[in-house]
């Protein structure tokens, strides 16, 4: 395994899901708000999961999104 094209492909993946992620978190959270689902002051439960094929990887992230 060539360590550098590892990582470089690793990064590359996380910034992808980090930008989509923030993205798609913000216009959901805002269009909720405008439609009067959300005050705008509320805690949100959040979950990720990250699965990756070939090693049997499935890894679930929960917290918080508060809004103010």
């Amino acid at each position: 395994m060539n360590e550098d094209v590892f990582n470089t492909s690793l990064r590359k993946f996380l910034k992808k899901v980090g930008i989509t992620s923030q993205r798609e978190i913000e216009k959901a959270v805002r269009d909720a708000v405008a439609a009067g689902r959300l005050k705008g002051n509320e805690k949100l439960q959040a979950k990720m999961v990250l699965t990756l094929g070939g090693v049997s990887l499935s890894h679930e992230i929960s917290d918080e999104i508060e809004l103010g």
